[in-house]
């Protein structure tokens, strides 16, 4: 059983170097340019490695898809959650301030834009990969729906759109801002400064201006 388990989880351990180097080889030069043999030498492997783990590099590419998709799903929820263990969704605190901890503008490095991006593009052409990435798409702009009723009805603010309108609104605007950054070539402080601009100008477009009374109280 012990050695079992030992197998299994080197198996995990490859496939997970092997995924981590595709992260990279396919952000830097797209799924088509990619190649086994590149992603096998990134991560240390053989080609053998690396079939014993997937059929070809198209199934490696749907598993990364997934695995990069669900993650912003699950980091969504744990900030969520830590908001939520410290009463962070009070009064006290602005309504950008949370949503700028809740989305982290410094995960949007240019790696993770340059792979989401590449993931958009071939979703367009792979019913299966566009399943994929719309089912976690939509997940996550729940997340952010919930978030963002929940800051409303913390410091009574009323919000110029339906909450799922206003998280799909603040979730491309995110995005974009990340993508023009990354395109303009903009060091990471740089990038997330503008990024978290561009959120705070959607933002005072959503929300509507507290009034005296309200912030008084």
């Amino acid at each position: 059983m012990a050695e079992g388990k030992g197998v299994t989880r080197s198996r995990e351990n490859t496939r997970a170097r092997l995924m981590e180097a595709a992260i990279a080889v396919f952000a830097e030069v797209g799924l088509d340019a990619a190649s086994v043999e590149v992603i096998c030498e990134r991560a240390g492997f053989t080609r053998g490695a690396f079939y014993s783990n997937f059929a070809s590099k198209n199934e490696l590419f749907v598993a990364l898809a997934g695995e990069v998709t669900g993650e912003r799903v699950r980091l969504v929820r744990q900030r969520v959650a830590a908001l939520e263990a410290r009463g962070a969704f009070d009064a006290s605190r602005g309504a950008l301030e949370i949503l700028e901890e809740v989305l982290d503008f410094d995960a949007a490095d240019r790696t993770a834009v340059l792979l989401m991006s590449e993931i958009r593009i071939h979703a367009l052409r792979d019913p299966e990969l566009a399943d994929a990435y719309l089912a976690q798409d939509d997940e996550l702009r729940q997340q952010v729906m919930q978030i963002i009723e929940d800051i409303a009805r913390a410091r009574a603010l009323r919000l110029r759109l339906p909450a799922d309108r206003a998280a799909r609104v603040m979730l491309t605007a995110w995005e974009g801002a990340a993508i023009r950054a990354v395109m303009r070539g903009l060091p990471d402080q740089d990038r997330v400064r503008a990024v978290g601009a561009e959120v705070a100008r959607i933002a005072e477009i959503l929300i509507e201006p507290e009034s005296p009374s309200t912030t008084q109280e």
